[in-house]
């Protein structure tokens, strides 16, 4: 089971107390999410105490397999976000 955006924001309103709205929540919960996009698209890296590090990782280029032709392709280098949970975040899911 996954949990979308909606309630989240029900979670941080319920955090915040009764007096904040859900307007309000998800404002907040939009401008941490804009706040680590933005830090990482600079290839900074994001660090959460508690929770884990989002940073930017370079891929290297490499040569593939097309699933339904089992040709070989090429895959161009790329860049992608790599995110590694903290100590804390990994006690819990265990």
């Amino acid at each position: 089971m996954s949990v979308n955006r909606a309630q989240l924001v029900e979670k941080i309103q319920k955090q915040l107390g009764g007096d904040t709205s859900k307007a309000c929540a998800d404002r907040a919960l939009g401008a941490v999410v804009d706040s680590i996009k933005e830090s990482v698209k600079k290839a900074k890296a994001v660090q959460l105490i508690g929770f884990g590090t989002f940073k930017v990782v370079s891929r290297k280029a490499r040569v593939g397999v097309n699933p339904k032709t089992g040709q070989k392709i090429k895959i161009a280098a790329s860049k992608s976000v790599k995110f590694s949970p903290g100590a804390d975040f990994k006690k819990l899911v265990k």
